[in-house]
């Protein structure tokens, strides 16, 4: 997701992040460094560096910083990418199961009922066309139980 633009809400404490979705908010504490009454933002720019993915801010002192908007998204809890991290996180444990496993592709995607080359797009933690039964089915060849747990999660109030 490109960054449109970004400003820092001194008021608030926090940059304000515009995509072509919505503005979303990060708080000054959770950059590194940290911006603070005694070393306040000289300068933040959407970083073309970054590929429009992050932005840099510099601080009075000279110290920079830079913010990717993965770490936007997760700290605004943004649905769509709360799942993508879910995805990620299922496949990196697929994909460390299946080194540990000593099976081969050609063996495990039998047991799948596809191709390995199949199997080599399901265990692409880039690849989030995969649907969960293929993943949960593959954690099942190699051994894993998996169980879904749906829970009330903290609500943490976040600022507009």
């Amino acid at each position: 997701m490109k960054i449109l633009g970004v400003v820092a809400n001194n008021r608030k404490h926090a940059f304000e992040v515009r995509t072509s979705r919505q503005t979303l908010v990060f708080p000054y504490t959770k950059a590194d460094p940290a911006p603070s009454s005694t070393d306040r933002i000289a300068t933040v720019f959407v970083d073309p560096e970054l590929g429009r993915e992050g932005f840099t801010y510099r601080l009075a002192s000279g110290d920079e910083g830079s913010v990717h908007i993965d770490a936007v998204l997760e700290y605004n809890e943004d649905p769509s990418y709360m799942a993508e991290l879910t995805l990620y996180r299922l496949t990196e444990e697929a994909r460390s199961r299946f080194d540990a496993s000593g099976l081969s592709a050609r063996e495990v995607s039998r047991w799948l009922n596809t191709s390995p080359t199949q199997l080599y797009r399901l265990l692409d933690p880039t690849n989030y066309s995969k649907s969960l039964r293929q993943l949960i089915s593959l954690l099942y060849v190699l051994g894993c139980e998996v169980d879904v747990e749906v829970r009330e999660r903290p609500r943490r109030r976040v600022a507009s």
